[in-house]
């Protein structure tokens, strides 16, 4: 197997960036999901009730900053506010952030149609990966649901479309488009001679010479089913991995990593190994 992509979303639920290679730290990928919109009363927005997030991009910046490329495309440069003002957040395990300058909360706010704040994790050490999501003592965690990286196989994907378009024809309906990986918001992707969800039974990960420890399998939510380029949701993949990928209640792509041992890089090519 090789190393397919990577992805960062620098901004939680904001469209993300592919990149040729990424430090790994031990909170996730360095630049990924350090940032966060944020309501007055300091609760969290995602994609889930502002689908239009996902038309807007972050591009970490090498000093932890933030470009951001709006809806109407104009363009907003975000320095990490070290002194900023601290927040409290409804985010899990983590009492605060630190605010952007007036500005960013201004041009994201006009963004969205809403008033919002830009809050940064300044420390990701102050946040660990919950138990009962496979996490250790000692497990860090930036801004992400559950998991520092989030790994999916290309195989897999495959073999849902295969199932959405069985299914459409079992319908009587036309056959829909194959969905992309983007839906998934992976950090990394894999390729090459491995079987559909085999990645459910791996207990380590190799990536080039960087090592993760399997944590969980990841349950989907309703951000799968918005369209990342029109914003609108459908009932894919959800309906199709109700009848294939059911279980507890939930239904289930891609597992959830944690780093093992210090920093290093991975790239794409990358071999990968699995036990």
């Amino acid at each position: 197997m090789r190393l397919a992509s990577i992805h960062l979303y620098p901004v939680k639920s904001l469209g993300g960036v592919d990149v040729p290679e990424a430090a790994v730290e031990p909170w996730g990928l360095r630049g990924d999901r350090r940032w966060l919109a944020l309501n007055p009363d300091g609760t969290y927005l995602t994609a889930r009730t502002a689908p239009r997030m996902l038309g807007i991009t972050a591009v970490p910046r090498p000093d932890g900053g933030l470009d951001l490329t709006g809806l109407d495309g104009t363009v907003l440069h975000v320095d990490p506010p070290h002194g900023g003002q601290p927040a409290p957040t409804s985010m899990t395990r983590l009492d605060r952030v630190r605010l952007a300058g007036a500005d960013a909360h201004g041009w994201l706010s006009a963004q969205l149609g809403q008033p919002l704040r830009l809050g940064w994790l300044d420390d990701p050490g102050r946040r660990s990966v919950a138990l009962d999501h496979g996490g250790q003592p000692g497990d860090l965690l930036n801004l992400s649901d559950a998991g520092p990286v989030l790994l999916a196989s290309t195989a897999s994907l495959r073999l849902l479309n295969d199932w959405i378009a069985q299914g459409a024809v079992e319908r009587g309906e036309d056959l829909p488009e194959p969905l992309p990986m983007a839906r998934f918001r992976p950090s990394v992707v894999v390729d090459g001679a491995v079987e559909p969800f085999a990645e459910d039974g791996w207990q380590r990960v190799r990536i080039g010479d960087t090592l993760f420890r399997f944590a969980e399998q990841c349950d989907r939510c309703a951000l799968t089913l918005i369209d990342t380029t029109t914003f609108t949701s459908g009932r894919e993949p959800i309906r199709t991995l109700a009848r294939h990928r059911a279980r507890d209640g939930k239904t289930w792509f891609a597992v959830r990593l944690v780093p093992v041992g210090g920093p290093s890089l991975i790239r794409v090519g990358d071999p990968v190994t699995v036990d």
